[in-house]
């Protein structure tokens, strides 16, 4: 009987102490889920915050890193649920997209060759197509004219190289110098550079862009001779003087004959300088497929100005003024006589027929 009264309480004991070590259990258990947790998210959290950090971070390295988190921070801003209670994503870079990517550019990109050149003519309409195709997102241009593949091709591309606007990998860059297509070195320096090079070629109908070339000389050498003093070898013959560079740049086929020696037909564009003033965003759409841009440059983007005769940039958001070309830019021509344009006319015609054929269209001169 008393041994049965000793052993009561023992097993009494072991219960009690099998109970208390399944309850701790269960209680660090439930702690340790707890505490994981907290520290998962806290992390989240963390990552968050390291993302608006490495916004301003300075350092080429961080930019791919940068890129990502911006994406991510709109991406989880933008998120809406709609009726249906299906999450939906949607983001607004559209908007301000031409001022962020030059910021963005001029902070994180690079010096790079250009992989788009305007390489002519002359009194053609160059200017114009490079302030329109500036406003493109996805274009930075240089503002001046560098004529490093016809003045300064000693200097190296590395000189050449840092004149250039800072760009980001997806953006194109682009300079204009309208003599790099009359000049017979050119071409070849312009392929050794790169043979992937697109070109743009403005063109306008020779007798008036030769007219335009000598008022523009004319300005500054109030002394000139006549434009028919110049244009012609013999008046009376009617001998047209090929020596003189007004005249020789509108001889178009003959420089593009030397240009198709380096280039493939389809890496060269070529504008209308006449249609450019009458239907400025279709030459500016062409010109954008042609550089593989999305096309974003419309007719929204212009008006035509009486007074200067040719369409210009409606007022930018950060502007109060419209942006029109200079004043040198649609100055009255001198008059000539008829009798001399009916003259030159006819000696362009076999060039311009041939032009028409070899870039297989027809920009109605004659």
């Amino acid at each position: 009987m008393a041994h049965r009264l000793l052993a009561s309480p023992n097993r009494f004991s072991a219960r009690f102490a099998f109970i208390f070590t399944i309850s701790l259990s269960c209680t660090y258990l439930c702690y340790s889920i707890i505490f994981c947790r907290g520290t998962i998210m806290t992390n989240q959290a963390y990552d968050g915050r390291r993302c608006v950090t490495g916004k301003n971070a300075g350092s080429k390295k961080l930019l791919g890193k940068v890129e990502s988190c911006a994406t991510a921070a709109v991406d989880v801003k933008e998120t809406q649920r709609d009726a249906g209670g299906t999450t939906t994503a949607r983001s607004h870079w559209s908007e301000g997209k031409l001022s962020k990517n030059i910021s963005v550019a001029q902070k994180y990109g690079n010096k790079k060759l250009p992989n788009a050149l305007i390489v002519g003519v002359k009194k053609g309409g160059t200017r114009a197509v490079l302030e329109f195709i500036r406003i493109h997102p996805d274009v930075r241009a240089l503002g001046t004219e560098p004529h490093f593949f016809d003045r300064n091709y000693d200097r190296g591309l590395d000189w050449y190289r840092g004149l250039m606007p800072r760009t980001l990998d997806s953006q194109i860059t682009l300079e204009k110098t309208p003599s790099y297509f009359v000049t017979r070195e050119a071409p070849r320096r312009i392929s050794g550079m790169s043979h992937q090079t697109k070109l743009i070629v403005v063109v306008r109908n020779p007798v008036t862009r030769a007219i335009s070339d000598y008022t523009q000389t004319l300005s500054k050498k109030p002394n000139l001779p006549t434009f028919e003093e110049l244009a012609f070898k013999n008046r009376s013959l009617g001998t047209v003087d090929t020596a003189w560079n007004a005249i020789r740049i509108g001889m178009y086929i003959i420089h593009l004959e030397n240009w198709l020696q380096y280039f493939r037909p389809s890496q060269m564009h070529f504008v209308s300088g006449e249609r450019l003033i009458t239907d400025p965003a279709g030459e500016m759409g062409r010109v954008q497929d042609f550089l593989g841009l999305k096309r974003i440059i419309s007719d929204k983007h212009f008006y035509f100005n009486r007074t200067k005769g040719f369409p210009c940039l409606k007022k930018p958001e950060s502007s109060s003024q419209p942006r029109c070309l200079g004043k040198s830019k649609g100055r009255t021509h001198v008059q000539i006589d008829q009798e001399v344009i009916e003259q030159l006319r006819d000696f362009y015609r076999p060039f311009n027929i041939k032009f028409y054929e070899t870039v297989g269209q027809d920009f109605k001169w004659d």
